[in-house]
């Protein structure tokens, strides 16, 4: 016989399996059925198109006019010597700057590699790319701008932004390669009708996996967030239609949703059932940091989310106070 349900059932489970040094699969469990695909397909376009990555949208070479010239002395045009520095993955190592300008020049018999390019501003993800081939009497001398960004830019939409004797880049930001998911049934409670999530992410090496999907979740959180302010009035009319004078607890009775948690902390609190920032208050700091999952970087960012919303260590609930809140909170999650 099927149960009445009040509430879509929770997933409990998350897996990572690191499958190679830029490859991770990130599984999630169990979904009510049909849940499992509208979480997943969004997440992979976050994922793909909300990633951090770097890329060269400038160079100036000496003696070069324009991208269809040739240098003496350089095996390669001009046009395939582009086409090999778009191919190379840059990573500023200062992570801060959102651009760096870099000035290479190489001379005699060479055969330059993308590894040749790394130096105190850069790293270079896949040294062993091949960028030009030099004879004895060639020189090749040019500046490079390399910047942070997301998705994928054209080069006429950069050429107002460049240096206007710089020949402008096609930039591939994204430092994903893939990302696939499949969903699997998964037997929950004697019922095969749940689902499993099965993501494979792979990047350039300019970003972990498992971070790039972290990030993917925050951006979704934040995109989220506008709804935020008109889920807020919608909870708080609710309380007075339910009568008596709740003012006194609506400081207690914010969202977890709206308190700024970094994805990993809100998850912590979201799998423990944890709604309202009184489930906190009400918390010990023994019960705080035996929440599962919950590691000290993010148990002090909620200890310092407590503190600025007035609910320090040297705040005392009154046991009438306590006693409402309790019996407020357990009304709200039925």
């Amino acid at each position: 016989m099927r149960k009445i349900k009040v509430a879509p059932f929770m997933p409990t489970e998350v897996e990572v399996n690191e499958l190679g040094a830029n490859r991770a699969e990130i599984i999630a469990y169990p979904f009510e059925s049909g849940y499992a695909v509208t979480l997943a397909h969004p997440l992979r376009r976050l994922v793909l198109g909300s990633s951090i990555g770097y890329a060269p949208i400038s160079v100036k070479i000496k003696n070069v006019a324009h991208e269809f010239d040739n240098i003496r002395g350089m095996h390669e045009d001009v046009a395939v010597f582009i086409i090999n520095l778009k191919n190379i993955r840059f990573k500023i190592k200062e992570e801060e700057r959102d651009s760096v300008e870099l000035n290479y020049t190489f001379t005699g018999h060479k055969e330059v590699k993308a590894s040749d390019l790394a130096n105190d501003l850069v790293e270079i993800i896949d040294g062993d790319l091949p960028l030009a081939t030099l004879n004895e009497d060639a020189e090749l001398s040019f500046s490079l701008t390399v910047a942070k960004g997301i998705g994928y830019v054209a080069s006429e939409d950069l050429k107002d932004s460049v240096d206007s004797s710089a020949i402008a880049l096609d930039a591939f930001f994204t430092p994903v390669r893939k990302v696939n998911y499949r969903i699997e049934n998964i037997l929950v409670e004697d019922s095969p009708n749940y689902e499993k999530i099965i993501f494979d992410i792979t990047t350039d090496g300019q970003i972990n996996p498992v971070d790039a999907f972290t990030n993917a979740l925050e951006t979704m959180n934040k995109q989220l967030s506008i709804f935020n302010g008109v889920l807020n009035v919608d909870i708080n009319s609710s309380f007075t239609k339910k009568g008596g004078d709740d003012s006194q607890l609506k400081p207690f009775l914010k969202s977890v949703d709206n308190l700024g948690l970094s994805a990993r902390s809100f998850n912590s609190l979201d799998r423990e059932g944890i709604k309202f920032l009184g489930e906190l208050v009400l918390m010990s700091d023994i019960e705080l940091k035996n929440i599962k999952n919950l590691g000290k970087k993010s148990l002090d960012e909620i200890t310092d989310c407590l503190v600025e919303h007035g609910f320090g260590t040297d705040y005392s609930l009154s046991d009438s106070l306590r006693e409402s809140l309790t019996k407020k909170i357990k009304q709200l999650k039925g």
